[in-house]
């Protein structure tokens, strides 16, 4: 279980939205996104070759 809430940023400003769960709204630049829109897997990072 997670301790923090995760926040999600505007595609477009980049900004943090607000609202949701299903329907969040980006305050900066009046746009609404939907959940299902947003990237919200998880992106393990690249290692890098050891020299």
């Amino acid at each position: 279980m997670n301790s923090y809430q995760r926040r999600h940023s505007c595609p477009r400003c980049g900004a943090m939205l607000d609202e949701g769960p299903i329907l969040y709204r980006c305050a900066p630049c009046h746009r609404s996104v939907y959940a299902a829109d947003l990237d919200n897997e998880f992106h393990a990072k690249l290692a890098t070759a050891a020299r």
